[in-house]
């Protein structure tokens, strides 16, 4: 899978949120200002060529669709960053972001409680 670009993601984050739709549908998704429509296309020409989503042709319109699900996204990438940055380790991840207070005691027992509530299922 190719990583993505800053304004691909933004783009395919869209996507994602609207699973079936056209260029003018992406483009009412971004905030003010706009980018150009005729960016907005191109980005998605460059989703397309990397497989990240598949076009089909409806009337004159092109309606495009995810092929890699956003939860696979973030997995792999994820998983790289924690590799590269954190020695593969997630405790190292998490300390980090703890020591430079950009997560609360509270967000860590809430995580600590999924962590728990996901063992109990197994």
């Amino acid at each position: 899978m190719e990583k993505l670009t800053k304004q691909e993601e933004e783009a395919m984050l869209y996507i994602w949120s609207l699973e079936y739709c056209c260029i003018k549908e992406i483009l009412a998704k971004y905030s003010t200002p706009k980018p150009p429509y005729t960016t907005v296309a191109s980005i998605v020409k460059n989703l397309e060529r990397k497989k990240y989503v598949k076009a089909s042709h409806v009337g004159n319109t092109y309606y495009y669709k995810p092929l890699i699900p956003e939860s696979e996204y973030k997995r792999t990438f994820m998983s790289g960053f924690v590799r590269n940055y954190f020695a593969n380790s997630y405790k190292e991840m998490v300390s980090f972001f703890a020591k430079e207070q950009k997560i609360s005691a509270g967000e860590l027992k809430d995580i600590i409680d999924m962590i728990e509530q996901g063992k109990e299922k197994d």
